[in-house]
């Protein structure tokens, strides 16, 4: 298999021109002059004799110089034409002394405005390196305006920068120690069933500089271990290098214009797939039509199995499953979306069928449920007023199968006392159960009672 020579920029600019005079110039010019050969053979002695009179190449002269002035004059050829070109956003390099300075208000970018013949123009955007330069080597602390320098090779052609001239700030550059902390970008595009569960940084400490007043404004130093990016699919350790370091002020903002040394971190990352499984609990809402209670209710899905951060998953009791039975008169299915808790990160089942039966409501009374205080402060002590309110009566509606099987045990009577202060306080009961088709009611609404210091 033959190879195919590899063409020559240069020459294949070159082969473009000459076909381009050859078709534009040469082809008609030749043209042009065989006609008029033609015509000069017809009429050779009407020639002749125009030519051998003694005013006819003056006057020939005079026409073809006026003709040629008229061309030249309205530019039409091409090549010699004045043209601008733009060159956007072209980097600016700075040259300082990095060790010992800091420098502000150097913009990333400039815009180059190349003016010339067409010709040059192109030559020079081919060849010409486009290099901007700020030189501040010779300068101390201190604002200055200073121009900008464009490093051309074509000399024909002028340029202009946009800006030409900046005003810069040289600031000494000063350092000191900041403690490494870390955040994780794009959990959530890690597989669900995995969860990293720890981050240890190999570096505490690292320096940073800039100038005195950008330094003030550093919060914190972060490393940013992008999840997506280290293509975690077990659990496991992993090592993790060249993790890049930002800096933070108090908002939360990017803060440039400063060197953190060094600027990657390494850190060990562990990955874990922590999961457990849990009940799923029907939470009706709203109420029922009058004179109606919930008998039972059967859900297709009795457990989940949910991953997720293991902290957040140790406090969950149960995933929820939220039924509307506002109104509800008569037996009714369900199709419900489980609710996934916060930390949950991936969850067997997303929603179960729920059947509701319904019966006659019935109500009966449970005496001596304790009353429990919660949310006193920890300076305080708590006592109510009256000795037989430390135990009180609760009325229960539901259906009659499941209300003569609650246990007093599975019902809570509670004050809860956040806010308050020392004195004499009426509190609202609440009661809650464990059974959500039965509705708690105390038979005394507020229990008095009398907060004091330790």
């Amino acid at each position: 298999m033959s190879k195919k020579k590899k063409s020559n920029p240069l020459s294949t600019i070159f082969k473009g021109v000459h076909r381009a005079i050859d078709k534009v110039i040469v082809t008609p010019l030749s043209r042009i002059v065989y006609r008029v050969n033609k015509i000069l053979k017809k009429n050779a002695g009407v020639f002749d004799g125009l030519l051998n009179k003694p005013h006819s190449l003056l006057i020939i002269s005079l026409v073809l110089a006026a003709l040629a002035f008229l061309v030249v004059d309205s530019r039409a050829i091409n090549l010699v034409e004045n043209e601008s070109e733009i060159l956007s956003s072209q980097p600016v390099n700075v040259i300082f002394n990095e060790e010992k300075y800091v420098v502000e208000g150097v913009p990333e970018t400039v815009d180059i405005i190349l003016m010339g013949r067409k010709s040059d123009l192109y030559l020079a955007k081919q060849l010409g390196e486009h290099k901007v330069v700020l030189d501040l080597s010779d300068y101390k602390t201190g604002e200055y305006t200073v121009k900008l320098k464009y490093n051309h090779s074509i000399k024909s052609v002028k340029y202009e920068l946009v800006p030409s001239t900046v005003t810069v700030k040289i600031r000494e550059k000063v350092s000191n120690v900041r403690t490494l902390s870390y955040d994780l970008l794009n959990q959530d595009k890690l597989d669900s069933k995995l969860n990293v569960s720890e981050v240890t940084l190999k570096e505490s400490e690292v320096y940073v500089k800039g100038s005195s007043e950008a330094l003030a404004r550093v919060a914190n130093i972060k490393a940013l271990v992008n999840v997506a990016n280290l293509g975690l699919t077990e659990a496991g350790t992993f090592e993790v290098d060249s993790i890049p370091l930002v800096a933070y002020d108090t908002n939360g903002r990017l803060v440039e214009n400063v060197e953190i040394v060094p600027s990657t971190a390494s850190a060990t990352i562990k990955v874990d797939s922590y999961y457990t499984d849990l009940p799923v609990k029907i939470v009706p809402v709203g109420d029922l039509a009058t004179g109606y209670a919930i008998s039972s209710v059967t859900s297709s899905v009795r457990s989940v199995r949910v991953y997720g951060d293991q902290n957040a998953i140790n406090n969950l009791t149960s995933i929820t499953a939220e039924i509307d039975v506002e109104g509800l008169s008569s037996n009714k299915k369900y199709n419900v979306t489980l609710i996934k808790p916060s930390g949950v990160r991936y969850m067997s089942e997303n929603t179960t069928s729920v059947d509701v039966n319904l019966g006659n409501e019935a109500t009966i009374e449970l005496n001596d449920v304790t009353v429990e205080f919660i949310h006193l402060n920890q300076d305080y002590v708590a006592n109510a007023v009256s000795q037989e309110d430390t135990a009180i009566t609760v009325i229960l509606k539901g259906s009659e199968n499941i209300i003569n099987n609650i246990n007093t045990k599975s019902i809570k009577a509670q004050l809860d006392l956040s806010g308050y202060t020392p004195g004499t306080h009426d509190v609202p009961v609440v009661v809650t159960g464990d059974d959500l088709t039965v509705t708690y009611t105390a038979k005394v609404k507020t229990i008095q009672i009398k907060i004091m210091h330790k």
